[in-house]
């Protein structure tokens, strides 16, 4: 979504009315306003959003309030684009938290009935749908939001009888071009690092929000992609037993990465998290999605070596 000018919300409330003030607050959660100032919020411009913030100083106003209604085009001293991270940042939240519920319920599921963790689930999708409504700037962290909820589904679903995906040969898959989101992270840096080493030497890497776009292309960590999160693996655990990877330092590298992305603490490794928070601090620099993901393999490979010796 991209916003010509923006609708400020000032008010101000009887100190106490203090039920009003919490009903307020849920309200503009709910309508992903971002606070400027104890008594400012901030929604892009459009007409649903200036119908919102209408009601709310209607009901302001009485409860025994001031309520302003402003439509800026730029507000001083915050360019537009510092206003669009803090709403970016708002919703990454969000979906952190609900990741971190799934993942919990991930944890306890082999503990649970299928019908309460198909409740749960169900729990999550809404959550997830009324954070995305409000997600005016499509933060990044929406996807990872979307193949944890995956993830949990293909949990919940019937097994095959074998319950084990089939072994691919590697042959089969030399001089591709690779597909995964922009800004990689920790899982896709590791899994861009094991295909050119173990998969496809000649490998090629594109980036993009959607496969979609890029129909020749093989997507992996992306959201109803073969190689992404499949049960309680990462994408690269997934890639290391579809393509039956038998080195002991890999499978050391499986485990931390695991543990860095998933955050379960499943195996109690802790090597990975420092490169994590620098392809994190990276990611918010101006480097190119490639320079990135070069830049991550770098790291796995010096890893890689270390743990060879």
């Amino acid at each position: 979504m991209k916003t010509d000018s923006w609708l400020l919300l000032l008010y101000g409330l009887p100190t106490k009315r203090n039920a009003e003030r919490v009903s307020l607050w849920r309200k503009l959660k709910k309508f992903g306003a971002v606070q400027l100032k104890s008594s400012a919020y901030v929604l892009p411009d459009n007409p649903a959003n200036y119908e919102r913030f209408q009601w709310l100083s209607k009901q302001i106003q009485d409860g025994g309030g001031e309520a302003t209604l402003i439509r800026v085009a730029q507000i001083e001293g915050m360019p537009n684009e510092q206003i669009v991270q803090m709403f970016i940042e708002a919703r990454a939240a969000e979906y952190k938290e609900l990741v971190a519920t799934g993942r919990e319920m991930l944890a306890r599921s082999k503990k649970r009935k299928p019908q309460k963790l198909t409740v749960e689930l169900e729990k999550l999708q809404r959550r997830f749908d009324e954070i995305r409504e409000v997600d005016y700037f499509n933060s990044p962290s929406a996807h990872d939001a979307q193949m944890l909820l995956q993830q949990i589904a293909k949990h919940l679903a019937p097994k095959n009888a074998a319950g084990v995906l089939p072994k691919l040969d590697v042959t089969e898959f030399k001089g591709k071009t690779w597909l995964t989101r922009p800004r990689p992270g920790i899982d896709r840096a590791g899994s861009a690092w094991l295909i050119q080493k173990f998969i496809d030497p000649k490998a090629r890497f594109v980036f993009g929000p959607a496969a979609s776009k890029h129909p020749d292309a093989l997507p992996f960590d992306m959201m109803d992609a073969e190689f992404s999160h499949q049960g309680d693996d990462c994408t690269f655990e997934t890639l290391v037993k579809r393509f039956g990877i038998a080195d002991p330092a890999v499978s050391q590298m499986a485990e931390m990465i695991h543990d860095a992305d998933l955050e379960d603490g499943k195996f109690r490794r802790y090597e990975c998290l420092g490169i994590n928070s620098v392809l994190s601090g990276w990611a918010k620099s101006d480097m190119s999605d490639a320079e990135l993901l070069t830049k991550g393999v770098e790291c796995f490979e010096g890893l890689y070596k270390s743990l060879r010796k």
